[in-house]
């Protein structure tokens, strides 16, 4: 009888091939190689990462209490908050289940997902926003930082519905057309044409 409160036990082969694929998937993590790449979380970032690596290994292997998938998102939140990120795409959810899958299926002997992981190429884009501007003219956000120099990077997830015309930045957008009823004209504002006569 399994004890639905404890971590399954795994093979030693199992257990090799958990490990590497919990470095798979984290190495894969666009958002944590971002943090590391970019030094997010100071110069020991790479070793952050790796920490984290060995902290869900650890959890999901030889702890003796069942890891949950609240628990997984939990170490994952807290390790990119280490890296100073803030992570609101979704991704943690599917490390974490990602993550717990492939321990189900090491403790059944099955390798296949993360033999999936080995065969394919790691993803090459990302989009990332500056949390807080430091621009002049954004009054908005003057009172919610309370003297805090600190700057956050926030990951978005790639929007697949977006075409090349949404992304496009600085680009003049076109006037919109006013309606003109009969005996009507319509005239341009003056105001950013320069100078005034």
């Amino acid at each position: 009888m399994v004890d639905s409160n404890k971590n399954p036990v795994l093979t030693a082969e199992a257990t090799a091939q958990l490990h590497e694929g919990v470095n798979l998937v984290l190495s894969r993590w666009a958002a944590l190689r971002m943090a590391v790449e970019n030094e997010w979380g100071g110069r020991d970032s790479v070793q952050k990462s790796q920490q984290l690596a060995q902290i869900i290994c650890h959890a999901l292997t030889q702890s003796k209490e069942k890891v949950y998938f609240e628990d997984l998102q939990k170490m994952l939140e807290e390790s990119m908050l280490s890296l100073k990120t803030v992570i609101e795409d979704g991704s943690i959810e599917e490390i974490a289940e990602k993550l717990m899958f492939m321990q189900e299926e090491c403790a059944e002997g099955n390798f296949n997902s993360i033999k999936i992981l080995k065969e394919t190429n790691t993803p090459s884009f990302s989009y990332v926003r500056q949390a807080r501007s430091d621009d002049e003219d954004d009054s908005d956000d003057d009172n919610d930082h309370d003297g805090d120099n600190s700057t956050e990077m926030r990951v978005d997830a790639p929007d697949s519905s977006l075409n090349k015309e949404d992304m496009m930045i600085d680009e003049p957008r076109p006037q919109e057309v006013a309606e003109v009823e009969d005996g009507w004209t319509v005239v341009a504002s003056k105001r950013n044409k320069g100078g005034r006569n």
